[in-house]
């Protein structure tokens, strides 16, 4: 095994939810392995600060401001990597995520909403991509999914159950698309995350680590590099896999004070 089998050199990947959070960390994880990417969005002056650090890291980066909800945007996405960038090697799908709620408080139009959000416009960037991934030679899908895709707690109906579909889907895709493009996903645990760290009181963190066997919250970092081996050759005989970068947690780690009914 050589360190190269980790690198990206000459790969190009869409990368959504970029500008800030997890999807930034993969962007960046990936242009430092030699990626050039395709960020996107909703916030332009988000992307824009990824873009230039990935710029001033050698490698390029274009961004695409639009809501991955609007099913319509999906070939304009693939089409812009293609024609800036020459051609198309992974699709990232972090763009995604649910708030909790009590279930009483929980609409099925949200349920809706999450599931066009998390599964449909990453089931529609996939199929839009698929063209391009296979004539590569070395194409990838990697989905970003949550360890509540198999865990249980109150108030994450929505979250859970749109991130399982999520999981099953990687498999389902795998199975549609092997041997040409390889599938799969990233559970992670409680992420680190600035949109997070407004949560994350002493308390909070104290209860999560205790709650985590490797006592810590995983960082950004964490899952970049998860996302980087699956994209990579080092990566190239796993397909149809969900992994978890969750610390060994095997319950819900984040405290929950909804009451019973």
């Amino acid at each position: 095994m050589q360190l190269r089998d980790f690198r990206l050199d000459e790969h190009v990947a869409i990368v959504t939810g970029a500008g800030r959070g997890i999807g930034a960390g993969i962007a960046m994880a990936y242009a430092q392995a030699g990626a050039d990417v395709v960020l996107v969005a909703r916030t332009r002056q988000q992307l824009d600060a990824v873009a230039a650090r990935i710029r001033a890291s050698g490698r390029t980066a274009i961004t695409v401001a639009g809501d991955v909800r609007d099913l319509t945007q999906a070939p304009i996405i693939v089409e812009q990597a293609v024609a800036q960038l020459g051609r198309l090697d992974v699709v990232v799908n972090n763009a995604g995520g649910a708030e909790p709620r009590a279930l009483l408080d929980t609409t099925g139009a949200e349920l809706d909403a999450a599931f066009h959000l998390n599964v449909t416009a990453a089931f529609e960037l996939v199929k839009q991509a698929t063209p391009q991934l296979l004539e590569g030679g070395h194409g990838s899908v990697v989905n970003i999914s949550s360890t509540m895709d198999r865990m249980v707690g109150r108030g994450l109906l929505v979250y859970g159950t749109v991130k399982a579909a999520v999981s099953h889907m990687t498999r389902l895709l795998a199975a549609d698309l092997a041997p040409r493009v390889r599938v799969n996903a990233i559970a992670p645990g409680v992420v680190e995350t600035d949109g997070l760290k407004a949560a994350l009181t002493d308390e909070v963190r104290a209860q999560v680590t205790a709650a985590t066997p490797l006592h810590r919250l995983a960082s950004v970092d964490d899952i970049a590099a998860a996302a980087v081996w699956l994209a990579s050759p080092a990566g190239g005989f796993v397909t149809g896999k969900v992994i978890g970068v969750d610390g060994g947690a095997q319950a819900p780690t984040f405290p929950n004070q909804i009451p019973d009914l």
